[in-house]
């Protein structure tokens, strides 16, 4: 049984950031964090079928919008990559504090990235898992046109349109977003990590997967899903992360004989 509490909970700027927290049916000290893409929210729905799947196996399970996006607080104007970081590590306090001993992390695009570099800054993630990830945060325009490149080189800021929603970024983004070097951070990162990534992925494509690998090459799973693109936006192909995510977290905890 999965019963789910919407929560609150503040960041390091005051901000509330709202989540879903699903609870396993048998109180547990296993915590997952779960991270969403860029522009999106905690309700994608590779994130939702992931959380059913992992408290069904006793994980507590918090998926949460980072400042800007969803329904939390915050402009996203002001997004950065330490600055989500940060809020990962609130979201890490929050399940701390609600029984979870054991915390894993594991993030979508972007939230994959910022697990990324959550973990290297943080000394109780247990284990990370990442799902269509990027191999580098440097190449950060790869959204923007050739025109959007020029504002920002301009003006500081560049306006698009994401989701049905007009946003703004400021050079600060890219900026920040460039100080992050995976292939410099990820063999340091001692933790275990599992790669997840659709052979179809047409916004970032899978051989970044075999990059991160390369990365971090001891002690790291890599699961390619065949016929799978970004979102997983087919019901098998969800299924499948599902169930090989949570079968790798189930067995660590397992392991390690909590």
């Amino acid at each position: 049984m999965d019963l789910q509490e919407q929560i609150q909970f503040s960041n390091l700027s005051g901000e509330k950031l709202a989540g879903t927290f699903h609870l396993p049916s048998v109180n547990s000290r296993h915590g997952i964090i779960l991270g969403h893409c860029f522009t999106c929210s905690r309700h994608t729905r590779i994130l939702r079928d992931l959380s059913l799947a992992l408290v069904e196996e006793g994980f507590k399970v918090l998926r949460f919008d980072f400042s800007g996006n969803g329904q939390s607080e915050g402009n996203f104007s002001e997004s950065l990559y330490s600055k989500q970081v940060d809020d990962i590590k609130t979201a890490a306090s929050f399940i701390s504090a609600r029984g979870a001993s054991w915390i894993g992390l594991a993030g979508h695009s972007m939230g994959a990235m910022v697990a990324l570099l959550a973990a290297s800054k943080m000394d109780n993630i247990k284990a990370i898992c990442t799902l269509a990830a990027k191999a580098s945060a440097l190449q950060s325009f790869h959204f923007l046109s050739q025109d959007q490149i020029q504002a920002l080189q301009r003006t500081g800021r560049v306006n698009f349109i994401s989701r049905g929603r007009n946003l703004e970024l400021t050079e600060a983004f890219f900026a920040d977003a460039a100080q992050y070097d995976l292939s410099s951070i990820m063999p340091s990162l001692s933790q275990p990590l599992m790669v997840v990534h659709g052979d179809m992925d047409e916004i970032i494509p899978v051989e970044n997967a075999y990059r991160l690998l390369q990365y971090k090459k001891v002690n790291t799973e890599l699961a390619i899903i065949a016929g799978a693109d970004h979102m997983f936006s087919q019901d098998e192909h969800r299924r499948e992360v599902a169930q090989k995510v949570t079968k790798w977290f189930k067995g660590l905890v397992s392991k390690e004989g909590f």
